[in-house]
């Protein structure tokens, strides 16, 4: 079997949040909407394996750097943290396409181990042993993008994932009430420019991979633009 991208992730503090009942719905909510939206994108399903966790396999790994994204986002808007780790992994044993689990094959192990990191306040990690040097500039720019997500305001995080989401200025602005010049004020604040050029560093790389590794979504780059055109 050729090789898969696989996505880890966990809440942060989901031990403390106030109210566990809301957090695992909407968490849960996340993981469902994710599924549902990527069914030609997911080998086997995201999948909860502990009240705040879950992984899935992807077809390419700018599909999983993408849900990452997305997931991350959707839980950024209420409030919620969590870290994501994206990896290949030679899967040896057969695919599971109804759960993630009860899969074997390298590279599990070591997302695994790098999810298991809490000492880094990176949200988006890597784990690519069949490139180190790549793995380690992944590394570092997913250090960066958490970095300028931290500093971010309320109005430039909503601000911000409404225009890599697709919206335009005088369309963010007419849903806050404000001209054009306040949002690319908000816009500039947020180290918008410096975010999507990381991010467009992450999926060229990952493209490059992906077709070195012969994924089989490979073909299904298209799939995901992490800036609108």
């Amino acid at each position: 079997m050729p090789f898969l991208a696989v996505l880890m992730a966990d809440l942060v503090d989901s031990e403390q949040h106030d109210d566990p009942e809301r957090l695992h719905a909407i968490f849960n909510a996340a993981i469902d909407r994710e599924n549902a939206r990527l069914t030609d994108d997911m080998a086997s399903p995201l999948t909860i394996t502990l009240g705040d966790e879950f992984q899935g396999l992807l077809t390419s790994l700018v599909a999983a750097a993408g849900v990452a994204r997305d997931i991350r986002f959707d839980l950024m808007r209420q409030d919620i943290d969590c870290r994501f780790v994206i990896g290949l992994v030679d899967l040896k044993t057969p695919l599971n396409r109804e759960r993630a689990w009860n899969m074997m094959g390298p590279g599990f192990a070591s997302a695994r181990e790098r999810l298991g990191d809490k000492r880094s306040a990176s949200r988006y990690r890597f784990s690519l042993p069949q490139d180190a040097l790549l793995e380690t500039l992944l590394e570092a720019i997913g250090a960066s993008l958490s970095a300028i997500e931290r500093n971010w305001s309320t109005i430039q995080r909503d601000d911000i994932i409404a225009l890599l989401g697709g919206a335009s200025v005088a369309e963010v602005a007419q849903a806050r009430g404000v001209g054009n010049f306040n949002v690319y004020k908000v816009r500039n604040a947020g180290d918008y420019d410096l975010y999507t050029t990381q991010w467009n560093a992450v999926q060229k790389a990952l493209i490059e991979l992906d077709d070195r590794c012969g994924l089989p979504g490979a073909d299904r780059w298209c799939t995901y633009a992490f800036t609108p055109e």
